[in-house]
C-alpha cells in the first residue's frame, strides 16, 4: 500500500516564514543590542545635584566630592530639553522631577517601586528632594509672596501640580506694590509660575518676574542682589549657607528616572542606575 504525503510548505513559503521570524526577532531585540544613551543635566542644575547625591554618584576625593557622571552622557540645560531628548531617542535614559512627567516619556520603577506622590509620601519611593527658595535681603513683597506659598490655597496648587506641600497656613492678602525677581531652577519654575498667577490675582499691585536658569545661578543671583528670591531644587552646600541666605522649603518632589516609551524595560535597581550613569553599564543587554 502506497502512503501519499502532502507537502504543506513549499521552500518559498518556508523562506517567508523564516524571514518574518528573523525580522520580528531583530525588532524586539533592537533596544537590547544597542548602546545606552545616558542623558544628564548641566553642572549647576539642582536636579543633577540631587540625582548624583541620591544615586551615589558623588565620590569623595580628599575633602571634595566629585561627580562621577560618565563623560559619555549627553548634557541638557533644562527639564524641557531633557523630556524632548528622551522622547526622541529610543535608547536614551534620563531623569526629571516627578511633577514634570508627561505622556511623551516612560518613568521607571526603582527597586520595584513606582515613582508617585503617594509612594513619596509613604516613603516607599525614596528618590526625593526638597524644593527650596532662598532670600537674603528683606523685601515686603517677597515676604508676602513667601507667606502665600505656605498658605492653604498654595498647598492645593502644589498638590495639583504633582508635589507634596510642607505647610498650610491661613493667608490674608495685603496687596503690596512693587516688583520682585525670582530666579533659578527650571524644575521649580513651572510650579512658581502657577503660584505667582494665583498670588497676583489677589495682589494686583504686585509685579513678579521669573527667570528660569538653574539652582546655582539662582543662589548666586540672590546673593548678589540681582534676584529677590532664588529657586533651588537641591540641598544647599555649606559654603552657600555661609553666605547668609535664608532657606524655605516649599514642597517635596520625587525624582523619576525616565526612558523612551518604546523601551520595554519596567524597573531598575538603584545600583543599576548608578552604574549606567557612571559608565560601568553601557549596553541595554547588560541589564538583567
Amino acid at each position: 500500500m502506497k502512503i501519499q504525503t502532502t507537502k504543506l510548505e513549499t521552500p518559498k513559503f518556508q523562506t517567508k516564514i523564516l524571514g518574518a521570524i528573523l525580522v520580528a526577532g531583530i525588532l524586539t531585540s533592537t533596544v537590547w543590542a544597542a548602546k545606552i544613551h545616558p542623558i544628564s543635566r548641566e553642572e549647576g542644575s539642582g536636579t543633577r545635584g540631587a540625582f548624583v547625591e541620591l544615586f551615589g554618584l558623588l565620590q569623595k576625593v580628599g575633602e571634595k566630592k566629585i561627580d562621577t557622571t560618565t563623560p559619555r552622557a549627553e548634557i541638557t540645560n533644562s527639564t524641557a530639553v531633557m523630556l524632548t531628548t528622551i522622547a526622541n531617542d529610543k535608547n536614551s535614559i534620563g531623569y526629571v522631577s516627578l511633577g514634570s512627567l508627561n505622556a511623551s516619556i516612560k518613568p521607571l520603577k526603582i527597586d520595584g517601586v513606582e515613582p508617585s506622590v503617594a509612594n513619596v509620601k509613604d516613603k516607599k519611593y525614596t528618590i526625593s528632594r526638597s524644593f527650596n527658595i532662598v532670600t537674603k535681603k528683606h523685601n515686603e513683597l517677597a515676604s508676602d509672596f513667601i507667606g502665600f506659598i505656605h498658605s492653604e490655597e498654595a498647598s492645593s496648587i502644589i498638590t495639583k501640580a504633582g508635589y507634596i506641600p510642607v505647610e498650610s497656613k491661613s493667608y490674608t492678602p495685603k496687596n503690596p506694590s512693587g516688583k520682585i525677581t525670582i530666579a533659578g531652577s527650571s524644575s521649580i519654575t513651572p510650579l512658581v509660575e502657577k503660584l505667582k498667577e494665583a498670588y497676583v490675582a489677589q495682589n494686583p499691585k504686585a509685579v513678579i518676574e521669573i527667570q528660569q536658569s538653574d539652582s546655582t545661578t539662582g543662589i548666586n543671583a540672590t546673593n548678589q542682589g540681582i534676584a529677590d528670591i532664588g529657586m533651588v531644587s537641591r540641598e544647599l552646600k555649606q559654603g552657600e549657607l555661609d553666605l547668609g541666605l535664608e532657606v524655605n522649603v516649599i514642597a517635596i518632589d520625587g525624582l523619576a528616572v525616565i526612558i523612551n516609551p518604546s523601551n520595554s524595560l519596567e524597573t531598575l535597581s538603584k545600583e543599576q542606575v548608578k552604574e549606567i550613569f557612571n559608565g560601568k553599564i553601557t549596553d541595554w543587554d547588560q541589564i538583567k
